[in-house]
């Protein structure tokens, strides 16, 4: 059972790989057997610089490493809070939806043409992950940001995600490369213990994720275990979107 999971001699790119939990997916790749490629536009030493919305720093990086068997579409603007009024629908600009659709959607779209390029060529029956949201299933709840709203973009480009995982994964299936899509629900970090409250009403469990509990779900993606696995959408969220 244990050879199902395991991920030795494959090598994982990941975007986004300066957050919380890009680190976390590396550690999950890495405790299996796998390397890892971390990438993001921050400055960090574990990081490779590439900017997901730039095709040709997607394409520089994928010419200086070696072969790339998972790609794991990570990267993500997910726009906080700030001052009141800007996230409404009515008020949200345009500048802030392009830049929203560029990294979280058109980022995903451009690393998977660049690697999944690179594994047809190379002839890797490779692995893609995009990670979406409980928020490609279910429309933000309002009610739970006290004093503004979720911005339009982040749900949006997420639903789209799910779009770009189901066509990539009959696209490519007889290259023998399987798209599959990740859907967590929010990670507890310090937040404000009002809003963590109203959220953990909303979810069965009566919690929110802890920082760990994504990795199991990322190794089974990745490895053999999910080898009849594509097209799919793995929703983990603690039963929020079955209510």
């Amino acid at each position: 059972m244990q050879k199902l999971f395991d991920l030795t001699g494959k090598t994982a790119l990941i975007t986004g790989g300066a957050g919380l939990l890009g680190k976390k997916h590396a550690e999950a790749i890495r405790s299996a057997g796998g390397n890892v490629v971390l990438t993001d536009i921050a400055e960090d030493p574990e990081c490779i610089y590439m900017d997901v919305t730039d095709r040709d720093s997607i394409q520089e990086v994928a010419n200086t490493i070696g072969r790339v068997d998972i790609l794991i579409n990570n990267a993500a603007l997910n726009p906080k809070m700030i001052e009141k009024g800007e996230n409404s629908f009515e008020n949200f600009s345009l500048k802030r939806w392009n830049q929203g659709i560029d990294t979280n959607l058109t980022g995903a779209f451009l690393c998977s043409q660049v690697f999944i390029n690179k594994m047809v060529k190379d002839r890797v029956k490779g692995v893609v992950i995009n990670i979406a949201s409980d928020l490609s299933i279910i429309a933000p709840d309002q009610r739970i940001y006290e004093g503004d709203v979720k911005p339009v973009d982040y749900s949006v480009t997420k639903h789209g995600l799910v779009g770009l995982t189901k066509y990539l994964s009959t696209y490519f299936a007889d290259k023998g490369i399987r798209v599959n899509c990740l859907s967590p629900a929010g990670v507890y970090t310090d937040q404000d213990a009002s809003f963590v409250k109203r959220l953990a009403n909303l979810i069965p469990m009566g919690r929110m994720a802890s920082v760990d509990e994504y990795k199991g779900a990322i190794v089974f993606l990745c490895s053999d275990a999910s080898a009849y696995m594509t097209g799919a959408n793995l929703i983990i969220d603690g039963g929020r979107t079955v209510w």
